[in-house]
């Protein structure tokens, strides 16, 4: 799909290229803006059109990055459609349609993109990008959405911006100090990189053992977790599933901060995590305490020499730009209602897609036809 400028006439979008310094800007007044152009937000869009608005004048999304593709398109190249979880369809067009799923070695950066491309397309959908927003706010009884391209003015907004900005490492004692290298999950491409180095994967989530598998065919690995790994045999059932989103919904809805997945569903036993036991791969150590100039330290005097750190610590959820109108919970979280748990209680003018109980693939789906249906409602759309 080409991408759509802000116009001078918003009902006629032109074709720009993205970074032209001479980009026109907008003010632009609609109904709901959707903020983001992943899983859940392209979801969301689908019903919101489905539902009788119109794209770029009932609603509009925004997307900073610059093509389709959501937080896909930046994963790392060694990430295939084999060793992925499982792409969900969107609603209305499967992901077989555009994507050889027989072929297992392709690229999951380069996969899901074509796919949301032409999921854009297809259903005429008219992302704006890239646009990133800045804030948004209270102004005259509608929401203001000011982005770097220009603002908007809402009725409603539908928030999916995920998590892929918000990489998260923790603060230990001497992290300046260490002379070695450290990333985050977010900045890995390959094993290579680290041949001859000893490297320290911190982390227990899926990417976490992913990317151990693949360091520690090259170089020597430690991995380490703040608490113990828990290994999940047999099938990820539909109970197992629901009972994990209960979970985390409760969470949300007491205003907590939503648990990590793994935390709720637990590592599933696949025959590649056997064979990483089976190399001793798995042999996994506590977290330690301090960070030294050219390794780290345990709280019992333990000393491991290392060249790399590799946070493999997961991300936060992106909602700066909410703040002025989505304060945090004194426990870090934020207040949710509504039938799915994606309205913000404090102002139900907001839905967050992609948050807590919506942030898997399939989760997003149901989420996104939720958001639509309710927060249209609300606004009495329909």
């Amino acid at each position: 799909m080409s991408t759509e400028a802000f116009p001078d006439d918003p009902s006629i979008p032109r074709p720009f290229q993205p970074t032209s310094a001479r980009a026109p800007r907008l003010a632009l007044k609609t109904d709901v803006v959707v903020i983001g152009a992943g899983q859940a937000g392209l979801s969301s869009a689908y019903h919101l059109k489905k539902r009788g608005l119109a794209p770029g004048r009932g609603f509009v999304v925004l997307d900073q990055s610059p093509r389709a593709g959501g937080a896909w398109q930046f994963r790392w190249p060694s990430l295939k459609l084999s060793t992925v979880n499982r792409i969900h369809d969107l609603p209305g067009m499967s992901f077989a349609d555009t994507v050889d799923t027989d072929a297992t070695e392709v690229e999951a950066s380069v996969a899901v993109p074509r796919y949301f491309a032409a999921y854009e397309e297809a259903f005429d959908l008219q992302v704006y990008r890239p646009v990133k927003v800045s804030v948004v706010c209270e102004r005259g009884g509608r929401l203001r959405i000011e982005t770097d391209r220009g603002n908007f003015s809402a009725r409603g907004v539908i928030n999916a911006t995920g998590t892929w900005e918000s990489a998260y490492i923790p603060d230990y004692p001497g992290a300046d100090l260490f002379k070695g290298r450290q990333l985050h999950t977010k900045d890995y491409r390959t094993a290579e990189e680290f041949v001859g180095r000893h490297v320290i994967v911190v982390g227990g989530g899926i990417s976490a053992i992913q990317l151990l598998d693949e360091v520690s065919r090259v170089t020597t690995t430690t991995w380490v977790t703040r608490r113990p790994p828990e290994f999940r045999a047999g099938p990820f059932t539909t109970e197992r599933g629901r009972a994990a989103v209960a979970l985390v919904e409760d969470r949300v809805r007491r205003g907590l901060p939503p648990d990590s997945v793994v935390s709720v569903t637990g590592l599933p036993l696949t025959p590649a995590i056997e064979a990483m036991r089976a190399r001793g791969v798995l042999d996994r150590l506590p977290m330690f305490d301090e960070i030294l100039e050219d390794g780290v330290r345990w709280p019992d005097g333990t000393v491991l020499r290392a060249d790399v750190i590799l946070w493999c610590t997961g991300f936060r959820s992106s909602l700066d730009h909410l703040a002025p109108l989505v304060p945090r919970e004194p426990g870090g979280g934020i207040t949710m209602t509504g039938r799915l748990a994606t309205q913000v209680a404090k102002d139900p003018r907001i839905h967050l897609v992609g948050y807590g109980p919506s942030a898997s693939t399939i989760g997003a789906n149901r989420a996104g036809a939720a958001a639509a249906k309710e927060l249209m409602a609300s606004l009495g759309l329909g």
